[in-house]
């Protein structure tokens, strides 16, 4: 019998033309817009019913650091329920059969760096999931602190032992999945959403793409840009990916299982996507961000901001460019020089094991600096307010 599919009014044409190509996954692709994340809305609902706010938040910070639950035995049923799920490891979880794909990170640090900030981060945030970050106003007024944050997200994931219950990358991870949890119910207390024409704000849709891109799109990119690696560092690059997925509260219904996979809801949930404003600002904010990152002077930033615009266009393709309002700039030669430049950094670690070892240090450290850091370790503060301007947090 045949699914019907609740096609939110601006997705219908993209929609019609994705099911020309791969009827499946367009169907499943629109059905998660009107899906968000069970436990961890649930959660949300409780806590905010909650009189006590900075309680609600001393049982999440409680949570997370205490994988046994002893210290929110006195918590409402609704924390200690979504923790006790949170705990279980599902069967495909290898955490061993990770350390290759870790190891492949930092080996191109650079490159996966490169790749992130001009490739994969325009492509996994220029959906519409960029209105919700823009209706909330926390990308509009901070692009720096956007690109930070994923940064040391990605970082910790690839830390040896960063996916462990207690590693900063699981941590992490999760706290992207209760932020979009608060996302989604402030939300729903305000006009500024169109619910018929987009569906549910920041959908298990939207994540579960953002994560096909993370993930398979910057392999791609990394190899565009002359990065090495061996099938099985691939396969294991995609395993770190897709852990982490499950823990930003990405169904099974949607989360890849293997590149292949990935790849294909990347491709037709693009066509799905409709063009808007929304992401083209997004774009625009995220290259224009990445000199202040490192702390350009302003007549740097201009030259940088140029060159990122360029080298993103060689990744993303004319078309997509074109579609976000890029620069008419020509990209002629960038590939090709960025990938000398990564084959000689190669062949010198290769030949020098002195270069090897100041080089893989002072990559590592570029890294850490463009990554946001809290002094008081990860903090799991949760906007109060829909607006950015209004809330405590």
């Amino acid at each position: 019998m045949k699914t019907t599919v609740q096609v939110p009014s601006d997705y219908a044409p993209g929609y019609e033309q994705a099911c020309a190509v791969n009827p499946e996954v367009a169907a499943n692709y629109i059905n998660h817009m009107h899906i968000g994340d069970v436990g961890a809305d649930a959660l949300m609902d409780g806590l905010n019913e909650m009189s006590d706010w900075t309680e609600a938040l001393e049982y999440i910070q409680k949570g997370m650091d205490d994988p046994t639950g002893e210290s929110i035995k006195g918590a409402p049923a609704f924390i200690r329920e979504f923790f006790e799920d949170l705990n279980q490891v599902p069967d495909w979880v290898d955490l061993p059969s990770m350390a290759d794909g870790i190891r492949m990170f930092h080996r191109n640090s650079k490159t996966v760096l490169a790749s992130m900030v001009a490739g994969v981060l325009i492509e996994g945030f220029c959906t519409n999931i960029a209105k919700s970050f823009f209706i909330t106003g926390r990308v509009r007024d901070n692009g720096v602190r956007r690109l930070q944050n994923n940064n040391r997200h990605m970082v910790e994931i690839f830390i040896p032992g960063g996916l462990e219950r207690l590693g900063d990358g699981w941590k992490l991870s999760v706290r992207v999945r209760l932020m979009h949890a608060q996302a989604r119910y402030l939300l729903k207390t305000v006009d500024d959403w169109d619910h018929a024409a987009w569906g549910l704000p920041l959908s298990s849709a939207h994540v579960g793409f953002a994560i096909s891109a993370f993930s398979a799109r910057l392999i791609h990119h990394m190899n565009t840009l002359g990065a090495r690696f061996t099938e099985e560092e691939r396969r294991s690059f995609m395993k770190v990916w897709r852990y982490s997925g499950h823990l930003m509260g990405v169904p099974d219904t949607i989360l890849f299982q293997e590149e292949t996979d990935a790849l294909e809801l990347f491709h037709i949930a693009r066509m799905c996507e409709p063009p808007s404003m929304e992401s083209r600002a997004m774009a625009h904010s995220l290259v224009n961000s990445a000199p202040l990152l490192i702390g350009m002077a302003d007549q740097d930033r201009k030259k940088l901001s140029k060159y990122v615009f360029r080298v993103s266009r060689a990744l993303i393709g004319d078309e997509y460019a074109d579609s976000l309002n890029y620069p008419q700039w020509r990209t002629t030669g960038v590939i090709p020089w960025l990938r000398t430049q990564n084959r000689y950094q190669q062949v010198m670690r290769f030949l020098s094991e002195r270069f090897n070892r100041a080089t893989s240090f002072a990559t590592f450290s570029g890294l850490l600096e463009v990554s946001a850091y809290e002094v008081d370790g990860i903090s799991y503060k949760l906007p109060n307010r829909v607006y950015a301007e209004e809330s405590k947090y």
